[in-house]
Parts: structure tokens; sequence; C-alpha cells
């Protein structure tokens, strides 16, 4: 048997602000919610969302969290085609999301953008389909 991940959790300061993010901006719909918790509807991973407040109480210390800008893990969401990432990119901008890079054509062949969540989180948006759409 092999190792498949099953869910992602993201640690949050402020759990309203974050569920308004990832719904309103991203387009995800909340599918449970309690006051620490949101779990997302979404086509493979769980995305899962916790208030900080409560992580000490189930792992019995307090661990440290990044301030600003997060780079120790990214959240990537993959696109049909390059000129997806374009249009995705300036969406969730108008939006509100705060944009880290614009979209580019990186040289392993990926068009990317990067936006963060309120957190600092980074989410990427690429495609590796430079063709056109059918």
């Amino acid at each position: 048997m092999g190792i498949r991940f099953g869910m992602i959790a993201i640690f949050v300061n402020d759990l309203q602000k974050t569920v308004e993010f990832y719904r309103d901006v991203i387009g995800l719909e909340p599918k449970e919610i309690d006051e620490s918790y949101v779990e997302f509807n979404h086509d493979g991973i769980r995305l899962v969302v916790f208030e900080r407040t409560v992580v000490p109480k189930y792992l019995g210390i307090i661990p440290a969290y990044p301030d600003g800008l997060n780079g120790t893990f990214e959240l990537a969401i993959d696109l049909p085609h390059f000129e997806d990432v374009d249009r995705e990119f300036n969406r969730v901008v108008k939006a509100g999301a705060r944009p880290v890079a614009e979209p580019n054509d990186m040289p392993w062949g990926q068009r990317s953008a990067t936006i963060v969540d309120p957190d600092g989180n980074l989410i990427e948006f690429g495609s590796f389909n430079r063709g056109n759409k059918m």
C-alpha cells in the first residue's frame, strides 16, 4: 500500500477572514464549519483551515509560525492552459488577493503566478499546457 496524502491543514490567525478569502476570492465553498475549523469542498485533497489558538490544545505544545510572507510551503492550483493562469491571477487580484509574482513563463516550461492568503501563505496558479484550447 502506498502513501496518499488526503488533507492539507492551514493554521491561521483569523478564521473568518481566511474563510472569506478562500470562499469569495479563490471560489471554494465551505463544507463543514465550527468556531475553530472549516473544511472546504474540493475535488481532491481535503483543504482544512484551523484557528491557530486551538493547535496547542491538540499538540500539547505551542508551535512557532512564520510572520509575514510564509515561504515554508505553497498551495498550487493546476490550470488547463497558459492563458488560464493570467485570467485566474487577474480575477483573484481584482477580488482582493495580494499579488506576489505576476504571470510569467518559467524555465521549466510552466506558466506561473503567485498570490498570498491573509496569513501570507503562498498560492500558485500554474499550467504546463502552452497549447491552444480545443
